[in-house]
């Protein structure tokens, strides 16, 4: 056994909800399940995010600084998730897939504003322009590594123009599926292939 496997780090995956989401999602439940059948050796987290941009990235942040010494980290990000997966990926390098991501999160929830309800957690709170401030804050300009991501990419996501993310993640691997939805249907066909991706 090389010096190098013997230290290998046990592995994380973090996956990162959307806008109004819950890390209960279909997605994250699907990771969850696939590693706890086939890959008990990989620890998942699914943090339910804060519903206000700044302090989501803070508090995965703060995930990241408490375990990043002690395991290898890579994220899935779907929509919202997506934009704050690759955030992350500037300020740390982590590999990352990225579903159906949210490109200009900050366009898209500008019609958004005012009272909103999350239908998973039923948390009521309002949003404010500031927190699109917030969003523009995290936009990464220019990935600094193309092979960093796998965008899994639905053409007839509802919610956003796929067009954005296939532009974005120019360089990357990217899989690009005819029909599907926002939700991204049939997920259930990548986790064993995301995990490959991601090293871990």
């Amino acid at each position: 056994m090389s010096v190098s496997s013997a230290h290998k780090k046990p592995s994380l995956l973090l996956y990162i909800h959307g806008f109004n989401s819950s890390s209960l999602s279909h997605k994250a439940n699907v990771m969850r399940d696939y590693c706890v059948t086939h890959r008990a050796d990989v620890k998942v987290l699914t943090p339910q995010l804060p519903n206000f941009p700044q302090q989501a990235a803070l508090h995965l942040q703060e995930l990241v600084e408490q375990y990043k010494n002690d395991y290898q980290i890579a994220l899935v990000g779907s929509s919202l998730g997506g934009y704050l997966s690759t955030w992350l990926n500037a300020q740390y390098g982590f590999k990352a897939v990225v579903v159906n991501p949210a490109v200009k999160p900050y366009e898209l929830l500008a019609d958004y504003l005012g009272e909103q309800e999350n239908p998973y957690t039923h948390e009521k709170y309002l949003l404010e322009p500031k927190h699109i401030d917030e969003l523009k804050a995290l936009e990464v300009k220019t990935l600094n590594d193309v092979s960093d991501f796998w965008l899994l990419q639905q053409v007839e996501d509802e919610v956003l123009d796929y067009r954005q993310a296939v532009n974005k993640y120019q360089g990357s691997k990217q899989t690009v599926e005819q029909g599907g939805d926002h939700s991204f249907v049939n997920f259930e066909r990548y986790p064993e292939q995301i995990l490959a991706f991601l090293n871990i």
